[in-house]
């Protein structure tokens, strides 16, 4: 489903992703972890296409990242890109739209589930509420590859657990998901497989239980010991 070779790109003359190779298969949900500037948010958007100035070859059911992947490919980024003045209810007809797997009524099943109501614009919103709604953007299409970048960093501690239900009980096993996430320890129990990056390379890529196993350690606890957190 995603295969990465030999992957590359610089900014500034400095190497933010440094010959990375990587290959994933749908069914799965990926940790991508690692400190401020390890180069996650940047595969992220090089996978959802945003980013075309590097070199290696980046494969999606054999396509190049593009806009035929767009089709396929669900991307979260950190931020939510749309005008303040939009409603759910605008945003979600402008999903229809553009997107021909985005479930209308998916979207408002999760939006009620968020306590968030159809009328609720933009612009009224808290940072928290922002994050819900990309989160139930994201999971109302049904996309072979799933990307969240930080999806819960505006979210209180007493709201993530209803999320990670929201994610488990949304997401779809034909698919992949890849979260790229500080708060490790809250998306732990999601996680079948964990990355972690440093300085633009894969220093660790293995199934969680089998890191248990190998390390007598949550992820979280691992992380920090492998990071000096």
């Amino acid at each position: 489903m995603l295969e990465i070779k030999n992957l590359n790109i610089n900014y500034g003359g400095r190497p933010v992703l440094d010959n990375l190779n990587l290959r994933l298969q749908k069914g799965e949900i990926v940790g991508l972890l690692g400190p401020n500037g390890s180069g996650k948010t940047t595969l992220l958007r090089i996978l959802a296409g945003l980013e075309k100035n590097y070199r290696g070859d980046v494969k999606i059911n054999g396509e190049n990242p593009s806009y035929l992947t767009k089709s396929f490919v669900s991307y979260q980024p950190d931020h939510l890109p749309l005008d303040s003045d939009y409603s759910l209810k605008k945003i979600l007809k402008l999903y229809e739209k553009f997107f021909d797997d985005f479930s209308k009524e998916k979207f408002e099943k999760i939006i009620k589930d968020f306590n968030l109501t159809m009328d609720m614009k933009i612009k009224n919103m808290s940072k928290g509420m922002k994050d819900k709604v990309q989160i139930s953007l994201s999971l109302s299409r049904k996309s072979d590859i799933y990307l969240l970048d930080e999806p819960m960093s505006g979210i209180d501690p007493a709201s993530r657990k209803k999320i990670m239900d929201v994610i488990i009980d949304n997401f779809d096993s034909d698919g992949l998901m890849i979260i790229s996430t500080h708060l490790i320890s809250q998306v732990e129990r999601l996680l079948d497989k964990v990355i972690f990056l440093s300085d633009g390379k894969i220093i660790l890529e293995e199934k969680t239980d089998e890191m248990r196993n190998k390390y007598k350690m949550g992820v979280e606890e691992y992380f920090e010991e492998v990071f000096n957190v």
